[in-house]
């Protein structure tokens, strides 16, 4: 429901030509409301003025497109390429602007509560993901400085400060300009300040040298993925060289440890890695998904002096050892989202999984268990260990073999689940060709009778809707959820594999002319 404050603001912004000449004589308690009102209505010169003669001391895009008494809707989801490109030349231009009738108040600038989601509702169909928002705002910084050291500004200009907080997401095509940014924030008027750092497709001297600019004293969240080849020992000389003291999440990329090869001083390594990470007390949330971890989660986890209330343990081969020590550590009590995937779970350890799930199932938000080999004869000990997680609000169980009629009776137990909104749900085993083995190869997850599946998923769905639970999502995305970070920079990094893919095959060709 809209206020009779907020329409009124929809009918202010709506004649842009009229707001942008009224806003001199608007008190300074209305700005967030015609913000938000401008945002819905994607009204971006608007937009752009109230940002550049914004009257109050900070600006948190998050509570200012959050739910409100005016409005309840939260726009913090709507990523619009027009809204928040005006919202940042609007800041830069706030800096810049000497005729203002308001003093200049403004100290700090949140962007980090901007959401990135899969479905957008904006009217121009374009989005600025987080990507797209690291290189507009460093752009905006550099160009800044150079123009304040070009023209003639007044002294008043040189005395803005402001703290922009932003989750930053740095690849190799905006590495340059980031570094640049951040280089110069003493310099400029708006100070990126970084809260949470993202890395991708970046050379191990790059990341180095570019997380020694973020100020890694107030990070919060550090994911290093994919194509950064971070192993085991360049992570204990990262957790050496520098402190993290506020860090609360941490994303490990794939193979950073591998305990097939361990020597006896690599045992001393991830030990003191562990104890590294135990001096992190605000870490709750850990994700170390593909690397090979069989036997060593205690040596790693027990220094831990702050439960995590997030473990992705996906694909890293744990042995019954280690699931005894997650079930019975004090992690268990707290963990809010788990991933287990690629584990066999019924075989390996089906009594001491279902003591895990025991110990975290009042406080357990999101379950993934995908290609853990759970079968039809295994859904009701599923359910079972799954009745007492009422605050469950996500399931994943993607790539296990489980028929139609397994789904169905599994359904009508997760119709029960209060808090539910999230299911991913494997394709009926009975919809492949018979003999079909499972894991599920990527050439064959494809390869499956479509009809049936429709057919299938619509009983499901009517499941659901019988028992008045439409406000559950279930789908089956077959090449893994969405991932916006990965969306927005999915060319660069197919451009990144096609190049290595080419200098492994002229390796090969070089080694295999040598021979011959």
């Amino acid at each position: 429901m809209k206020s009779l404050r907020f329409i009124s603001a929809e009918a202010f912004v709506s004649n842009a030509e009229f707001a942008r000449k009224s806003l001199g004589a608007v008190t300074h308690d209305l700005f967030p409301l015609l913000f938000k009102a401008s945002y819905l209505l994607e009204q971006g010169e608007v937009i752009h003025d109230l940002v550049e003669n914004w009257p109050l001391f900070d600006f948190n895009m998050g509570k200012l497109l959050g739910a409100t008494l005016d409005y309840e809707e939260d726009l913090s989801h709507r990523t619009c390429s027009v809204c928040l490109e005006s919202c940042l030349t609007g800041l830069r231009d706030y800096v810049l602007n000497q005729s203002s009738p308001y003093m200049k108040k403004l100290k700090v600038v949140d962007l980090t509560g901007i959401k990135d989601v899969e479905v957008q509702f904006c009217k121009c169909k374009k989005t600025m993901g987080r990507w797209a928002r690291t290189q507009l705002l460093s752009k905006l910084c550099s160009d800044l400085l150079v123009y304040l050291q070009q023209a003639q500004c007044s002294p008043g200009t040189f005395e803005v400060s402001i703290n922009v907080l932003i989750d930053l997401f740095v690849t190799e095509r905006n590495y340059e300009l980031v570094v640049q940014a951040l280089l110069k924030k003493c310099s400029c008027p708006l100070k990126i300040c970084c809260v949470a750092f993202r890395s991708d497709n970046l050379t191990l001297q790059k990341f180095f040298y570019i997380i020694k600019l973020t100020d890694p004293s107030l990070l919060l969240k550090l994911e290093i993925v994919h194509n950064v080849h971070l192993e085991m020992e360049h992570l204990e000389m990262l957790f050496n060289c520098i402190h993290f003291p506020l860090l609360m999440s941490l994303t490990l990329p794939a193979r950073t440890f591998n305990v097939r090869r361990f020597t006896a001083m690599d045992e001393q390594m991830l030990t003191k890695i562990g104890e590294k990470m135990g001096e992190m007390t605000q870490l709750t949330e850990l994700s170390m998904s593909f690397s090979i971890l069989t036997g060593r989660i205690q040596k790693l986890l027990s220094p831990l002096k702050t439960p995590l209330k997030m473990l992705d343990v996906s694909n890293c081969s744990l042995n019954h050892a280690d699931m005894a020590f997650l079930a019975n550590s004090f992690h268990a009590n707290h963990l809010e989202a788990l991933d287990l995937s690629g584990h066999d779970i019924p075989e390996l350890y089906p009594s001491t999984f279902f003591k895990l799930l025991s110990h975290c199932s009042s406080v357990l938000r999101s379950l993934t268990l995908e290609d853990c080999n759970i079968q039809d004869t295994h859904v009701n000990m599923l359910i079972l260990g799954l009745s007492p997680c009422q605050k469950l609000q996500e399931l994943k169980f993607i790539g296990n073999p489980l028929s139609s009629q397994a789904l169905k009776h599994l359904f009508t137990f997760l119709c029960e689940l209060p808090m539910l909104k999230n299911v991913e749900f494997p394709v009926p085993k009975d919809c492949y060709p018979i003999g079909i083995t499972y894991p599920i190869d990527d050439a064959s997850v494809c390869r499956f009778d479509h009809q049936k599946y429709e057919r299938v998923a619509e009983e499901l769905n009517l499941i659901l809707l019988q028992a008045n639970r439409d406000d559950v999502k279930a789908s089956t995305p077959l090449f893994g959820s969405y991932d916006a970070a990965v969306q927005e920079t999915n060319n660069e990094l197919g451009a990144y594999l096609i190049k290595s893919f080419k200098e492994t095959l002229e390796k090969f060709t070089s080694s295999f002319n040598k021979i011959n």
